[in-house]
């Protein structure tokens, strides 16, 4: 999809659709508001006779359509909800509606009218961001395996028109940062949503080389030989059930945009397909643990945003990948492992291997890296969907500073986040009788949190983020009903805006 900025009013951009968007009117409200003069010209009266009957209320995904009489395409009207709770990201979901709703009915081009859009407390840069964003993410469809595909919305345009046509600037430079963020989170969906025949350790490794030879970073693979080599025993023992795809480590480097920056690790789970192991999954549960790759397709994803928009922090991403099978030489509930940085980990659970291959990549960047900073994305607990369901992420960061910058984030780009705690009770919950520290626990509480407290073991003095996105990373048919219409069917790419965006503004003076 194409997205463009024009100064001009939205009927003069020539499009298959102008769009509109409508707050929520009073239950006795019935004049027609003059802001939609415009609009109404257009439809020779007949918006107002479809206010008159009530056909128009403004409601959350109310989306109308009206054809011109002179035949020179239609006018979309899309509800908002009430005024008093209208935010960005209402605008973002809006805005996926349109589209979602114009997908097979012929129309190519649409043009958002942007004062529309805009209130009090949603800037005309804030509104542009979040149209680009739900336009983007809400058209979006997997089709590599689908042999025919219904036509949609191709070209996007954000109309100012004589409102705010004199803020052409900042938002024509707002609207060109959200189109290659927002690119490269749909980049991300589609390796993130291919199966795991297709989407092994080694072929997220081809992914990464080609993304460091297009865009010119330093990528380095490990493979089994060398992870051996450096005494990776947490990615070899999950790796080691699966002979056909065996496991590889990542590093992908990115330089920075400023001289002296800081330097921050960013670093996602992989695993290509999740069985359990032989703590095997219920059988339900298998056919979505292709996913289970969508914190390290996030980093690549991270990097490739942070590379095209020159972000100052120097950033290193390390994919953990393997695939989690049942084999006679897959790992078991009683082995012991040694990490990277020396630490021993007594396996009580196989299925918890999200954590095990984290391990020794967390440690790896500590040791060779030296970070300010470090961000781990992982679909790796239940529990956090129990606590969270299934679009909100766990973060668990001990550090505020790091924490606050993440929660802004979150709530500019409309991925949530919910900060929750991390105290001794789950520190002493990991803390084995065997080795350093334990992979699950003999209780079945606060999952979530103590996954976290046994990746702490691995980050040293470094500040330390980890989000835990195993409800947000992709939707069922089930879940997708539920959720905006922006996060499809799917993987959603969820890490990929908010964590750029964290790297985008941490630099910036406050």
């Amino acid at each position: 999809m194409k997205a463009l900025l024009d100064r001009r009013e939205a009927a003069d951009a020539g499009a298959d659709a102008i769009v509109s968007a409508v707050p929520e009117r009073a239950e006795k409200e019935t004049a027609f508001p003059r802001t939609f003069a415009k609009e109404d010209g257009l439809t020779k009266g007949l918006l107002k006779a479809a206010w008159d009957r009530r056909e128009i209320r403004g409601k959350r995904k109310e989306v109308t359509s009206i054809h011109r009489p002179d035949g020179r395409g239609r006018l979309v009207l899309v509800g908002l909800g009430p005024r008093s709770r209208y935010t960005a990201d209402t605008a973002r979901r809006a805005a996926a509606e349109v589209v979602r709703a114009l997908k097979g009915k012929g129309v190519r081009t649409a043009a958002f009218r942007l004062p529309t859009f805009v209130q009090e407390s949603v800037t005309p840069e804030a509104a542009a961001r979040a149209i680009v964003d739900g336009a983007f993410l809400g058209g979006y469809e997997f089709l590599k395996y689908k042999s025919t595909a219904d036509g949609g919305v191709e070209e996007l345009t954000i109309a100012l028109g004589s409102e705010l046509a004199n803020e052409e600037t900042p938002i024509q430079k707002a609207l060109d940062e959200e189109r290659t963020l927002v690119e490269s989170a749909v980049w991300t969906r589609e390796i993130a949503n291919l199966p795991a025949d297709t989407a092994s350790p080694a072929r997220l490794a081809e992914e990464a080389k080609a993304l460091g030879k297009e865009l010119g970073l330093k990528v380095t693979v490990f493979d089994e030989t060398k992870l051996a080599e450096m005494h990776c025993g947490g990615i070899l023992a999950v790796g080691g059930g699966s002979t056909s795809h065996p496991p590889r480590m990542i590093v992908i480097e990115y330089p920075g945009g400023a001289r002296r920056g800081k330097t921050v690790a960013v670093v996602g789970k992989g695993i290509t397909f999740d069985s359990g192991g032989i703590s095997i999954k219920p059988a339900p549960s298998m056919a979505n643990m292709k996913f289970d790759k969508s914190g390290a397709v996030a980093v690549l994803g991270i990097l490739r945003a942070c590379t095209l928009l020159k972000a100052p922090p120097r950033v290193i991403g390390i994919l953990a990948c393997a695939e989690n099978v049942l084999s006679g030489t897959s790992y078991r509930p009683g082995d012991v492992v040694r990490t990277y940085n020396g630490k021993t980990i007594e396996v009580l659970n196989t299925d918890a291997e999200g954590r095990v291959v984290l391990s020794d990549a967390l440690a790896y960047a500590v040791a060779q890296y030296h970070p300010d900073e470090m961000i781990d994305l992982a679909t790796l607990t239940g529990a956090q969907v129990i606590a969270l369901g299934d679009d909100t992420a766990a973060l668990i960061a001990p550090d505020d500073r790091l924490a606050n910058g993440l929660l802004a984030a979150s709530a500019a780009t409309g991925e949530p986040l919910w900060r929750m705690p991390l105290t001794d009770f789950h520190r002493e919950l990991v803390k084995s009788d065997v080795g350093d520290v334990r992979n699950s626990t003999e209780i079945p509480v606060a999952g979530t949190l103590t996954a976290a407290a046994f990746l702490e073991n691995f980050v040293g003095e470094t500040p330390w983020a980890h989000l835990d996105i195993a409800g947000a990373a992709y939707t069922t048919p089930l879940t997708r009903k539920y959720q905006p219409a922006y996060m499809n069917a799917g993987a959603t790419a969820f890490g990929v805006r908010v964590v750029t965006r964290y790297l985008l503004d941490s630099a910036r003076p406050t």
